[in-house]
């Protein structure tokens, strides 16, 4: 995936929140460049909101159930808005959100395995953190988000 535009990046988000992307189109870059777009536009609390909501709308749309084993993941997707913030913010001011978001998909954060930076997997996977916020257990997401 790679955004030459902020008006690629429009359009993609547009498919996502009408539920017109594919199954196959929704990876996990795909996840944080919908959640880079949001958390500039919303900030961290509306976006986490609004991509509840979204998230949860595509998976019903693509027959992925949203319980307890799958589907959306409360406590990774607002681990991800907070350091998806942090990251938006350390940007280039001259930079677009294209720009930010290729960057945000080449750090480290776009490593599948990056939240185990923050959690145990024993916690991450858990069918708590799965319904419910939970805060990291081996280290802060920032001195600020760890206790949201």
């Amino acid at each position: 995936m790679a955004w030459t535009s902020d008006a690629q990046l429009e359009d993609f988000v547009l498919r996502f929140q009408e539920r017109a992307l594919s199954k196959t189109d929704w990876t996990h870059a795909a996840h944080l460049s919908v959640g880079a777009w949001h958390v500039r536009r919303y900030g961290v609390e509306e976006a986490v909101e609004r991509l509840r909501q979204g998230i949860r709308a595509l998976n019903d749309s693509h027959g992925t159930a949203n319980t307890d084993s799958s589907g959306y993941h409360e406590t990774i997707t607002r681990a991800y808005a907070h350091l998806i913030a942090e990251f938006l913010a350390l940007c280039p001011e001259n930079c677009t959100l294209a720009q930010c978001v290729e960057a945000l998909l080449a750090s480290r954060l776009a490593h599948q395995n990056a939240l185990l930076e923050y959690y145990s997997k024993e916690l991450l996977m858990s069918i708590a953190a799965r319904r419910e916020w939970k805060g990291p257990d081996l280290k802060p997401l920032s001195g600020h988000c760890s206790e949201t």
